[in-house]
């Protein structure tokens, strides 16, 4: 890969365009087989794969700076804090941040999601609404399911069109969001349809009435460019290991004068001001929400995956995720029994592509069985409901599979998926 430019910022300047086989390189897992075939890893909605720099990055934190942060005065306390407090600026300047202070770190996405809901809570009362939609992950429907029923809440949601994107026409025949809507919570990207939701949209919405935009990130941030200005959020979650950085961080941005007036979510070391017996005042926003020791050497190497990501450039990395998807939709296409969730074009789309696979007579065959036999050929996909039962329920199926590449898959990959569903269907009876 090309070294970056140095700018007058200190910020890389992007690589031009994107050599996937270059990129590849840094991946080691990459050129692992599975028994006498190479490894096409398509599970990336669920898990990104690591470059070296990332791992190196953490290794060598654990073994030449590794201390807590905040607490300690020595030299390795203050290196250990300068690279923590670094990353935080790097997540920042990733999303467009007004500044660092909006940033809090947490364990994942779905502890980013239920800090909102937990704080946001407070301001409910019986009768008040909630909104989401069908299509969200479980992290992104269970906390609210749990503070609706702790306040006498509303949960409300938007359903979807027939080809997978959010029916707001019906949403404003129902009155969906109104003077009762107090929040509105969605995915900015589907992990399930691959749908890239028109949240500015909504959040217009929401804001003409008071509410407050709640947007799961998951799969849009590690995907696309980012400005959480121009998406109209008030709080957006997303997490490190989607996006080639390591499990066991998340991150919840939130606009500062919103994160100002929440209140604490967990209780312990760092996010008081001054404790006493009788009782204890709070940090300032982010200490207040980050709790304890924090994830130092993940966050560390998630500061590591955004240089790397900044080098690639994130409109790289976007061109290339719609060239693949693309590609993927093309060739499962062509595959007899094969019938894509969601939009069937690469427009306003992300990389997560799932699908049915049905034998000649119309019996389906099982997700899990697709996944299975998909491995013993190298091909890693994902089976089953995807976090997102309530949206394979409106589908009315149980199941489906799901391919999803990124920055590193190759159209040769996506070629052995297909010849891979081309065997499983013959396997099951698919010549007629």
């Amino acid at each position: 890969m090309p070294e970056p430019v140095p700018t007058a910022s200190g910020v890389a300047a992007p690589v031009v365009g994107l050599d996937v086989e270059r990129v590849r390189a840094d991946f080691p897992i990459l050129s692992r087989r599975i028994g006498d075939w190479p490894l096409a890893y398509l599970d990336s909605a669920n898990t990104s794969q690591k470059p070296k720099r990332v791992v190196e990055a953490i290794a060598r934190h654990y073994l030449e700076h590794n201390a807590n942060v905040a607490r300690a005065m020595h030299t390795l306390g203050g290196e250990a804090t300068s690279a923590f407090e670094g990353a935080r600026e790097k997540v920042a300047r990733f999303v467009g941040a007004a500044s660092a202070a909006e940033v809090v770190f947490t364990k994942n996405a779905s502890e980013a999601l239920n800090l909102a809901a937990h704080t946001l809570g407070g301001r409910l009362s019986p009768g008040d609404e909630i909104v989401i939609s069908v299509m969200e992950h479980h992290s992104n429907i269970v906390p609210w399911q749990l503070l609706a029923q702790r306040t006498g809440a509303i949960l409300r949601w938007f359903d979807i069109t027939p080809d997978g994107r959010l029916d707001l026409e019906r949403a404003a025949a129902d009155g969906l969001i109104n003077e009762r809507t107090r929040i509105v919570s969605i995915a900015w990207v589907s992990n399930v349809l691959g749908t890239v939701n028109p949240v500015a949209e909504v959040a217009g919405l929401a804001h003409r009435v008071g509410a407050h935009v709640v947007v799961d990130g998951s799969q849009g941030v590690p995907q696309l460019p980012t400005d959480v200005a121009a998406l109209g959020a008030d709080l957006m979650a997303f997490t490190g290991h989607k996006m080639l950085g390591p499990t066991g961080i998340g991150v919840l941005w939130g606009r500062y004068d919103l994160l100002e007036t929440l209140p604490p979510f967990l209780g312990g070391g760092e996010m008081i001001e001054v404790v006493r017996l009788t009782g204890s005042t709070f940090a300032k926003p982010p200490a207040r929400f980050e709790a304890g020791t924090p994830p130092i050497a993940q966050a560390v190497g998630l500061g590591a995956a955004i240089d790397y990501l900044e080098r690639l450039g994130m409109e790289n990395v976007a061109a290339h995720e719609q060239r693949i998807t693309r590609y993927t939709l093309e060739r499962l296409g062509q595959v007899d029994g094969v019938s894509v969730l969601g939009p069937t074009e690469a427009v306003d789309r992300g990389g997560a592509v799932s699908f049915t696979l049905s034998t000649a007579d119309g019996t389906e065959v099982h997700p899990h069985d697709v996944m299975q036999f998909l491995d013993a050929r190298g091909v890693a996909v994902r089976g089953g409901h995807h976090c997102a039962r309530p949206l394979h329920e409106r589908l009315g199926i149980t199941a489906s599979s799901r391919a999803s590449g990124y920055l590193y898959t190759t159209e040769a990959e996506i070629d052995a998926l297909a010849e891979g569903l081309d065997y499983v269907r013959s396997f099951f009876g698919g010549r007629s």
